[in-house]
């Protein structure tokens, strides 16, 4: 038996990575093999790329059978780990949406807007360095394009709608889809009977409904097994999360309308994203108390409520 202490076998080659970000099973990355090379999706931050390297050098792997390091998107606890990663790996390239490229070369102001968010004192606690990545190292996907790894095709779909620099890869090895946050999140402390709870995320500042709504119809379509979430871990029963995501986004919104010149919009935006996800926690089947809820949900009731907010006043 291996002894992987970060990450979890699925099936197909494909290893969830638990990145150590905010708590356990919380931020995933996905390392891909087939035929002796590998792949990661999303690398967590600077802190999780010794956890990268452990699960490589617990499965056998040189450093040089990785051909490609992929975030899903540029937000730092998906990609803020690629350039300290990539440093370590001396063959792979960087394949990153064409709107997330100038960020990864020069990470400068992913860092000012990331630190407008969560203050200086949280990016040193949390995300760590952010290293640029060489551009001659560096490329950008189109919607469609295909890349190999070993034998097996890992295809890209632009999905926009949590953020317009936002790729999925689409692996047909496993009729699955790494989603970033395209599909939004799922933390396993809420699975029921085995049955999943998911939720949209509306992060800021790209927040789109209507186009994440046909970013998460295109998915869908594709009639996945699997989907692999950054925030965490492999799903199933895709129809039913993609239905529940789809309710509870319109519900969000409906909430932002209502809230959209209120007084202390901003509370009030939290107060009823926290309803609207305890009730269907409790439709769910969930034993969670709400301040336990409250607790799990903290960053993306509060996310959530930017997010909406810088969309209410694009309006």
């Amino acid at each position: 038996m291996l002894a992987l202490p970060f990450a979890e076998p699925l099936s197909h080659g494909i290893f969830a990575i638990d990145t150590g970000f905010q708590r356990p099973r919380f931020d995933a990355a996905y390392l891909v093999i087939d035929q002796g090379r590998a792949a990661f999706i999303d690398t967590g931050t600077h802190f999780a790329v010794p956890r990268l390297l452990a699960t490589l050098d617990a499965l056998g792997l040189a450093r040089d059978a990785v051909d490609w390091v992929i975030p899903t998107h540029v937000h730092l606890d998906h990609a803020g780990g690629a350039g300290s990663l990539m440093r370590e790996l001396p063959t792979a390239r960087l394949l990153v949406h064409p709107r997330g490229l100038r960020h990864m070369l020069d990470p400068s102001a992913l860092l000012r807007g990331a630190t407008a968010v969560y203050g200086e004192a949280e990016m040193a606690r949390s995300y760590g360095s952010v290293i640029g990545v060489d551009a001659a190292r560096a490329a950008t996907t189109h919607d469609g394009m295909v890349v190999m790894l070993g034998a097996r095709r890992l295809r890209f779909a632009d999905t926009p709608g949590h953020a317009l620099h936002h790729h999925c890869v689409w692996d047909e090895t496993s009729v699955g889809w790494f989603t970033g946050d395209t599909f939004g999140l799922s933390y396993r402390e809420f699975d029921r009977d085995s049955r999943a709870w998911s939720l949209p995320s509306a992060t800021p500042v790209q927040f789109d409904p209507v186009a994440l709504r046909a970013s998460i119809g295109r998915l869908v379509q594709a009639q996945p097994q699997y989907m692999y979430l950054t925030h965490f871990g492999r799903v199933g029963e895709v129809p039913r999360l993609a239905a529940q995501q789809l309710e509870t986004m319109q519900a969000m919104v409906e909430i932002g309308l209502r809230h959209r010149h209120v007084e202390a919009r901003h509370a009030r935006l939290r107060e009823a994203l926290l309803a609207l996800y305890l009730r269907s926690l409790r439709s769910h089947g969930s034993e969670f108390d709400d301040a336990e809820v409250a607790r799990l949900l903290e960053m993306d009731v509060e996310l959530n409520a930017q997010g909406l907010a810088v969309w209410l006043d694009r309006q």
